[in-house]
């Protein structure tokens, strides 16, 4: 059976594959999962939190999610285009969905080195 992603809140369970899982965005006290298939999950959970559960749920190694600035967590395996001088990033799966997000200059810049120094191994 597939691990899956568990976040709770006084009213509600969600359960989610973390390969579906495109990124998650804060919103104030908020965050919002971006899913695959278009679904959109607001959490009543802040992006530090979401973070400290995501890696309390995956195995040690899986490093596929990755905090990008200070509103940002992206599942790398959906990252397809990095613009450090437009501050964007394009997350698709090249098929069926593409969500452009934003972040600094600098997180760019940082992840498109990361991915770069990856790449050439």
């Amino acid at each position: 059976m597939k691990r899956r992603l568990v976040f709770t809140s006084s009213t509600e369970l969600l359960r989610v594959p973390p390969d579906s899982v495109v990124c998650v965005l804060a919103d104030g006290n908020y965050s919002a999962l971006m899913m695959s298939d278009g679904e959109r999950h607001v959490l009543t959970l802040q992006l530090g939190q979401i973070e400290r559960m995501i890696a309390g749920m995956l195995e040690e190694d899986d490093n596929r999610f990755i905090r990008i600035g200070k509103s940002l967590i992206v599942n790398r395996d959906f990252i397809t285009v990095i613009n450090p001088q437009r501050q964007k990033m394009v997350l698709s799966d090249c098929r069926t969905f593409r969500h452009e997000v934003s972040a600094s200059k600098e997180a760019l810049r940082a992840m498109k080195e990361l991915l770069e120094k990856e790449e050439s191994l």
